[in-house]
């Protein structure tokens, strides 16, 4: 699992979340079997929980378009927008699993 961490209240993909996923896609690219669950949370304390998940969209298709111009298909992406559901931390994320088929 890589997890992306974001300021909080920004959906914008942050510098070291670049680095990251271009290791994902370099591994994706090496094993087309491989597909990705994107989880996308937003910090709900300081919003209403339409906010958050909204927010957490965002971010889950920030990432999901990064993925789709450096090559890797959309049907290969699951993402989940989880909103103020926060497991862990920090509660501003996207982590991106990576399962076989």
């Amino acid at each position: 699992m890589v997890r992306l961490r974001f300021k909080g209240g920004q959906a914008k993909l942050p510098a070291p979340a670049v680095k990251q996923l271009d290791a994902v896609v370099a591994r994706l690219t090496k094993k087309i079997s491989l597909r990705l669950q994107l989880l996308a949370y937003a910090d709900g304390a300081t919003t209403s929980g339409s906010q958050a998940r909204r927010l957490s969209l965002s971010r889950a298709l920030a990432v999901r378009s990064y993925l789709i111009e450096k090559g890797i298909r959309s049907t290969r992406i699951d993402v989940r927008a989880l909103g103020n559901q926060v497991k862990g931390s920090p509660a501003d994320r996207v982590d991106v699993i990576i399962n076989n088929r």
